[in-house]
């Protein structure tokens, strides 16, 4: 039964399920950080980053100074983006920031190699991070600013905003530390983390998207569909720019591994066929992931 009150009308164990996947995804990211970035100086981005630059030159704990620097983002992140989102992002960023300074006490040290703590740490922050994002919270800090911003600005993307504040922080601590080989690696290790958390978020890339233009399109569209792939096929009307010509265009899904036999079936069919192959991000609906368990 849906509960009166609860964020979103989630149910109680629905939030449960929530906030003990935001602890287990801190954890991670906190393990991550802490015993393989932090101590070669591999420099995080967004408030993170700004807190370890804070911490080499006071010596303050970097959990405690993220925390602080949050308070302002998390009240516009009050106004603009609602009580869910806010929540989910303060426990997001405190619990985590809690856990960075807490495996800090413990004085373990994973790996004093800088591109062991690049390669290994960015997997395991990017796993704790892309968990937190597949329940809706973030960390605070850059992601506030970003997601702000982008509301005035859609046509901003995401990404290169975030590539911008992160690579200005990066700039600023090999400048103000005179740190830039740990620079360089930070580079290394935001691009594992980044890849790491499309990997959490999407998923492995494994469907491609086929499109075949060709004279013999409707014996392709009977092998597609009743020979060896046993595919859906969308018939697109097409013209060729030069000849005027109309024609069919043929746009099928399918998995990589199916990839071999279309060149095969379309080589044998028409030599003369233009076969296109592009990758497919995500899939959903009948034969791939079903979009009613998408998180």
């Amino acid at each position: 039964m849906i509960k009166p009150g609860l964020p979103n009308n989630q149910t109680v164990p629905q939030l449960v399920k929530k906030y003990l996947t935001i602890l287990i995804g801190s954890l991670i990211y906190a393990v991550g950080f802490q015993f393989f970035m932090y101590p070669n100086h591999i420099v995080a981005g967004g408030c993170v980053g700004i807190s370890m630059i804070i911490n080499r030159l006071t010596g303050l704990p970097v959990g405690v100074t993220n925390m602080v620097l949050n308070i302002p983002l998390f009240l516009i992140a009050w106004k603009h983006f609602g009580l869910s989102f806010l929540i989910g992002s303060l426990a997001g960023t405190y619990i985590s920031s809690f856990l960075v300074d807490a495996l800090a006490a413990t004085g373990v040290v994973a790996t004093l190699d800088p591109m062991l703590g690049a390669i290994i740490g960015g997997v395991i922050k990017g796993a704790g991070l892309g968990i937190i994002y597949s329940v809706g919270a973030t960390t605070g800090g850059a992601d506030i600013v970003i997601k702000f911003v982008r509301q005035r600005f859609s046509q901003i993307n995401f990404g290169t905003m975030m590539l911008l504040l992160d690579g200005a922080i990066v700039v600023a601590y090999a400048l103000i530390l005179d740190q830039y080989a740990s620079a360089m690696y930070s580079l290394i290790g935001m691009y594992v983390v980044t890849k790491v958390i499309d990997l959490i978020l999407y998923g492995i890339d494994n469907s491609c998207i086929c499109y075949i233009i060709s004279d013999n399109s409707e014996q392709l569209i009977h092998e597609i569909i009743d020979g060896r792939v046993h595919r859906g096929v969308t018939i697109l009307e097409g013209e060729g720019a030069y000849s005027r010509a109309k024609k069919h265009i043929i746009m099928c899904v399918v998995k990589r591994t199916q990839i071999p036999d279309m060149r095969r079936m379309v080589r044998a069919i028409d030599e003369h066929a233009f076969f296109i192959v592009s990758d497919a991000k995500n899939v959903f609906g009948n034969g791939f992931e079903n979009i009613a368990e998408v998180r």
